[in-house]
């Protein structure tokens, strides 16, 4: 019997359902449904019916520095101020005005240690410290962006919108071939590492600061921070080998600091991210506010002076003082033909 009961309530609720997230049915002349939230101004969501550009193609280039190693780029005890080079590319989708995601491809050389390793081991440097790597990585990622500008924005504030800040994060997969030079001079690959691999996995977050040039192109200072979640990405060798003793830490992390340009792809004249929605409310809030409507009332007058304009009274020649309706015909209430203001009796037909 219950079975019998779910399959007639199912057979009911599929038809219903349907129709419910049916948002066509308003363009149809009929009333709006429950998809439309009770709003006749609905209609479906195409391509043909987008305002704003959302996606884009972005380049840049920049200097990563190993931070969080046995060896690192940054004169702390670890190794002296040593830069490499990097670069990346990405297809970004806007979501909406303030989310977006990107898939990323990054390249470069990080260059840690107490020397260069284009240079012989000097000799004034202890044994310890004749240590000199460089990793070459190539990494695939996708990456959430979130426009902080946008989702923050004072809803009074109406100055020039050029400036914004994104946040980043994403995860990936993370290839390299590490090389160690010591005080032998002579360089050797440590460690390699193939992409798509479980060990490859790696994560970076960060932030980016853009400026719009123009409808089509934007300018973007970004600084990340890479956990590559390996202890061997420094060119240290085996997990327990002597450099890889040298701190606890077992995850070697490095900054990247980048400048790039975004190409915005599309015909219309602004991109999503670049759009604030609450601004286009008050602009328009704005405009209404500020136009000057004059409602001219009984444009054809009122010849008869019944109250009733003549745009709409049914009898243009009511004689003065008689009792009308809302559609400016002298009362009869009796019916007998003879209008109230004449009649002696208005209550006998």
């Amino acid at each position: 019997m219950k079975l019998n009961l779910a399959i007639v309530a199912l057979a009911l609720a599929v038809p219903t359902a349907s129709f419910a997230q049916d948002s066509t049915a308003v363009s149809n002349g009929e009333y709006p449904n429950t998809f439309s939230s009770g709003s006749a101004n609905v209609s479906p969501f195409t391509q043909k019916s987008k305002r704003f550009n959302d996606w884009a193609i972005s380049v840049g280039a920049g200097v990563p520095l190993m931070q969080s190693a046995d060896l690192t780029s940054i004169k702390n005890g670890n190794g002296k101020n040593l830069f490499g080079y990097s670069a990346y590319v990405s297809i970004d989708k806007a979501i909406t005005h303030a989310f977006g995601l990107k898939l990323q491809y990054d390249r470069g050389e990080t260059r840690q240690g107490f020397f260069s390793t284009k240079d012989s081991a000097p000799t004034d440097l202890a044994v310890s410290q004749r240590l000199a790597a460089r990793t070459q990585y190539d990494a695939i990622s996708i990456l959430g962006d979130i426009n902080f500008s946008n989702l923050l924005r004072r809803v009074d504030n109406h100055s020039t919108y050029r400036w914004a800040l994104h946040g980043y994060a994403g995860v990936g997969t993370l290839a390299y071939r590490a090389y160690l030079k010591d005080g032998s001079n002579r360089q050797r690959l440590m460690t390699e590492v193939k992409p798509f691999k479980f060990n490859s996995l790696f994560g970076q977050v960060g932030t980016g600061l853009k400026f719009k040039v123009n409808r089509s192109l934007d300018i973007e200072g970004r600084v990340m921070y890479v956990v590559t979640g390996d202890d061997q990405f420094d060119g240290g060798g085996a997990k327990y080998s002597a450099i890889n003793q040298r701190e606890e830490n077992t995850s070697d992390n490095f900054f990247n600091a980048t400048l790039g340009v975004t190409l915005k792809l599309g015909k219309h004249e602004s991109h999503l991210m670049w759009h604030d929605p609450l601004q286009e409310v008050y602009y328009k809030l704005d405009v209404l506010a500020n136009k000057n409507q004059d409602i001219e009332v009984c444009k054809k007058g009122d010849a008869d002076n019944d109250g009733v304009c003549d745009d709409w009274d049914r009898q243009l020649d009511t004689p003065a003082g008689a009792r009308v309706d809302g559609a400016g015909v002298a009362l009869d209430t009796d019916l007998d033909g003879v209008i109230d203001l004449y009649d002696k009796c208005v209550t006998v037909p």
